[in-house]
């Protein structure tokens, strides 16, 4: 059943308005507030398919009602009622996000549609989120081990808020599966998810590259570029090795989070930006702070979440879960046949001191599924698996 509410202070308007919705629907389920402001407080109550909201409004007018209701509920479908002197601000609240504008006294046909249209978009819109806020089979994080776990439900618990979080561990722990799971399972998902090595791109192309530039702002500056927080809009920025960014960078970085605002190399006009971001270090920030090579601000501001992957030593548990996961995806890509591992090859490979973590097991895999046997044995794991 669709949730409708409508927002209208003449209660005659309002009467045939739930009368034509409820009599070509009877799934339309149908609500009233007699003002801005108590249409506000349904719609924090309540989650609707569809506002018909009214521009003229006692209390709070149509186009406060919108810009207050999109902060509280950026999912809400609006599709404003105006009268014919207000059609400049009706196509003002389009800008703003509204769906759809009426005129009054609106055309029975045109209603509907516009109606129809409206709830069917948010369901499909809707569907698509469910559906994006399935991680990703190349983002899964394996393993059932106490830290895997841990972090699994501090994920869970994370996502669904718009804090930074800043993730540390080892090289090759899997930091960047943590990053993809919190904003895939986040109200961002349906957005942008731009990532940003921080230790591959050099020192004076860093600011550049994270603001963007203007045309002539230095000399290979041939034309106008957003910078990844622009792009990120809406969505996530993964700063991944955030403890290689040089301390200038660090200063703008730290503006970002504080103002929600960029500036482009070679311009002091400001750009709004709506971004969540999560940084990733395999550094000692703190150790990095007192060496004087990262701003202590900056870190505060980054670790409002601090959550950290396990070396794979420390999760060997977990290691038959991952040769098993590694095993059908290495099979897939190379359209052959998924081999098996003796217990034994994987009792020995737990034993194993694994420097490289499980960017290191997945190499080691797919070596032996290459040169080892039918069923990979523990022989085959002594022979092409030495350390």
């Amino acid at each position: 059943m669709s949730k409708i509410l409508i927002i209208e202070d003449e209660a005659a308007i309002r009467r045939v308005l739930v009368k034509i919705l409820t009599e070509e629907n009877a799934e339309y389920l149908v609500e009233e507030a007699e003002d801005g402001l108590r249409g506000i407080e349904k719609i924090k109550s309540n989650d609707y398919d569809l506002v018909l909201c009214d521009i003229k409004l006692p209390k709070m007018d149509g186009v406060e009602v919108l810009e207050a209701a999109k902060k509280i509920k950026p999912e809400t479908t609006f599709v404003m009622i105006s009268g014919h002197g207000d059609l400049e601000t009706a196509v003002q609240t389009m800008r703003l996000g509204a769906f759809d504008y009426i005129s009054k006294p609106p055309d029975l046909n045109r209603l509907l549609n516009t109606v129809r249209i409206a709830v069917d978009t948010k369901k499909l819109v809707t569907e698509n989120t469910i559906l994006k806020k399935k991680v990703s089979k190349n983002y899964e994080m394996i393993g059932e081990s106490p830290a895997i776990s841990k972090i699994k439900s501090m994920i869970d618990k994370v996502a669904q808020t718009d804090a930074r979080v800043l993730i540390t561990g080892p090289n090759g722990t899997g930091k960047e599966l943590v990053a993809h799971w919190l904003h895939q399972k986040s109200e961002r998902s349906s957005g942008p998810m731009v990532e940003v090595n921080c230790a591959a791109i050099p020192s004076e192309l860093i600011e550049s590259e994270l603001f963007g530039h203007v045309k002539g702002a230095f000399t290979s500056a041939v034309k106008d570029r957003e910078g990844k927080f622009e792009a990120a809009n809406k969505g996530t920025i993964f700063l991944d090795e955030i403890g290689d960014m040089s301390l200038s960078a660090q200063a703008k970085v730290l503006r970002a989070l504080q103002e929600s605002k960029v500036s482009r190399v070679g311009s002091d006009k400001d750009i709004k930006v709506d971004v969540r971001v999560i940084a990733a270090t395999n550094k000692n920030l703190k150790k990095e702070i007192e060496a004087g090579k990262f701003r202590e601000d900056l870190y505060h501001r980054l670790a409002v979440i601090l959550i950290e992957v396990p070396a794979l030593n420390d999760r060997r548990e977990d290691i038959p879960l991952l040769i098993e996961f590694f095993t059908s995806k290495i099979s897939q890509e190379q359209g052959a046949t998924q081999k098996k591992f003796a217990p034994k090859a994987i009792s020995l490979l737990q034993k194993y001191d694994w420097t490289g973590n499980i960017r290191e097991l997945r190499n080691v895999v797919e070596r032996l599924i290459i040169l080892g046997g039918d069923e990979v044995s523990e022989e085959d794991v002594q022979l092409f698996a030495s350390k």
